[in-house]
């Protein structure tokens, strides 16, 4: 329903003149702007630059079967009022579409815009464009999350392998995609002069799921989804499969019980635990002092132990359904999670003052990978990245969902922005997502937890951001028949990657490292070989079995 200009919300009125309409969605919790294609660029900078608004994330789609053209979605969020802002613009191009890029004004947008470009086609013109998700080889006119690619298209491979784009400098030290001092595979070029690092290049996206597009199959509904969501990432899996059940109950107007909602809302923090005990003992095997991995995962050990007594599953927890959880946490198991909070919150005071005391580690992390607040939020970086660098941003207060209006915590913030910050931030919520367990079991409220009684009427707006531990994942929804039409999955690493680069930018080498793992990064799955002929030192990405000798990476 189109709203009148005059009710606009005081803090978009600057945007008046530029709109053509505006409507609420998502149950009043975001306001959806239609902009034409020539007034982008001003509404962009303006949301960004003098309303102060986050970027979150952009979204290419494909709704030919619609109206007949492309539309793209750009998706703000203003923290002071909870409110998030998504920009329409409608695309009537069938061959060609294109858009004006925002990037010059909202250096955040990078990556999104190069992602509908590949995925969909949509040209984002006044920027220098190259392929971010798509590989080398990929044939140019097929757009993976056009309606008309099947997801089980697959492209016939390349007969040769294709030469990787020039970089800033002649040679750089690879780092990665499989490397001793990474607990996952990535992939980095530093570049050098001497032993500091004076550029960095990253490639990703090397192994794309198509989640996305999965979701959009007749082999889905929207509860098989759910199940879908929770594998995206193996740490975080919980986060994402809150994400999406939310978005579609917005959506669709779905009641959901209280207690459901205490329920997730609890799991997440045990989520949290896991995850920041699980980082904290890798960055100190990064920085060779082994014992301290070994007793932070002893720790963590005892959050996994209790995820499974309340869910039966280690990680993948499968609790949630549109509507609701599928177990109950029942009083009987109050007591036995209370001893286990202590025990976890007991144990990580100690190991991290122990890992935090030792001279050498400490030298480490204090001082390097510096990340200044104006750079955080230019880039509209997330999670602990953010708080450390001065910016008090946390989903939980700023847009609170699921039980989080009912208890309350402390946000660490640190203005330092070096690598001891972000290790700081993320031992601090460890007792704050404790003492939220705590006063979620103490308040939960009796009743239901699942309502089935549900219909999603297509055509409806969801965005939905809910904070992981490595910061808030974002999820854009548009229902469809009996699944989305369009959903749009952001994660964290998605927002922080790009920071790394002023992060390394005239660091030591030996830092780069922990300094990349203070983001806590998560990869899907594995990056692309590159090939080094010794012979010619010709570069090549790696798509057949090319005649030369590959190089170690590590």
């Amino acid at each position: 329903m189109n709203q009148h200009k005059d009710l606009l919300p005081q803090r978009l009125r600057p945007l008046e003149s530029l709109i053509q309409e505006w409507r609420w969605i998502d149950k009043g919790r975001a306001v959806m702007l239609d902009v034409k294609r020539d007034k982008l660029v001003e509404v962009a900078r303006i949301l960004y630059k003098e309303i102060g608004a986050f970027f979150k994330t952009c979204a290419g789609v494909d709704e030919r079967p619609l109206w007949g053209g492309f539309a793209v979605y750009h998706i703000f969020g203003i923290d002071e009022e909870g409110l998030d802002v998504v920009i329409y613009v409608k695309i009537p191009e069938k061959d060609h579409p294109w858009v004006p890029s925002i990037v010059r004004e909202v250096p955040a947008a990078d990556w999104c815009e190069l992602e509908f470009r590949d995925m969909l086609g949509i040209d984002p013109r006044g920027r220098l464009t190259q392929r971010l998700v798509l590989p080398d080889d990929w044939p140019e006119d097929v757009k993976p999350l056009r309606k008309d690619v099947p997801y089980g298209y697959r492209p016939p491979r390349a007969e040769e392998s294709r030469p990787v784009e020039a970089g800033m400098y002649p040679s750089g030290v690879p780092v990665g995609p499989y490397h001793p001092a990474l607990h996952e595979p990535e992939y980095f070029e530093l570049y050098v002069e001497g032993e500091e690092v004076v550029d960095v290049r990253y490639r990703g996206f090397h192994v794309h799921r198509g989640i996305e597009k999965l979701a959009e199959s007749p082999r889905f509904d929207y509860n098989k989804v759910t199940f879908l969501a929770e594998r995206i990432c193996g740490i975080c899996g919980f986060v994402h499969s809150c994400a999406y059940v939310m978005a579609v109950e917005r959506a669709g107007k779905v009641e959901v019980p209280e207690r459901a909602e205490y329920i997730r809302a609890l799991l997440l923090e045990v989520e949290r635990l896991h995850s920041h005990l699980l980082w904290l003992g890798v960055a100190a095997h990064l920085l060779g002092y082994d014992a301290g991995f070994m007793h932070a995962w002893r720790v963590r050990e005892k959050t996994m132990i209790l995820a499974e007594y309340l869910t039966g599953s280690r990680k993948t927890y499968g609790m949630n359904l549109v509507g609701g959880v599928r177990k109950d946490i029942t009083p009987e198991k109050v007591p036995k999670i209370l001893r286990v909070l202590e025990e976890v919150a007991e144990g990580t005071k100690k190991v991290a003052d122990m890992i935090v005391s030792v001279p050498q580690v400490r030298k480490r992390l204090e001082g390097t990978g510096v990340l200044r607040r104006g750079d955080a939020a230019a880039l509209s970086v997330v999670g602990p990245v953010a708080r450390a660098s001065g910016l008090n941003r946390d989903i939980r207060k700023d847009y609170p969902y699921l039980a989080y209006k009912d208890v309350s915590f402390m946000v660490p913030v640190y203005s330092e922005g070096d690598n001891l910050s972000r290790t700081l931030v993320r031992v601090e919520e460890v007792f704050e997502s404790v003492e939220i367990i705590k006063q979620l079991l103490d308040r939960m409220p009796p009743g239901d937890i699942l309502n089935e009684e549900w219909d999603i009427e297509p055509g409806k707006y969801a965005v939905t951001s809910v904070e992981a531990p490595r910061g808030e994942d974002t999820h854009f929804l548009i229902t469809g028949v009996g699944r989305p039409y369009r959903w749009r999955v952001r994660a964290p690493t998605y927002a922080n990657i790009p920071a790394l680069r002023p992060m390394l930018r005239g660091q030591e080498l030996a830092d780069a490292p922990i300094t990349i793992a203070s983001i806590d990064p998560c990869f899907s799955c594995t990056d692309r070989m590159l090939v080094i002929d010794v012979r010619t030192g010709k570069r090549s990405v790696l798509v057949t079995r090319p005649k030369v000798r590959v190089v170690s990476l590590g």
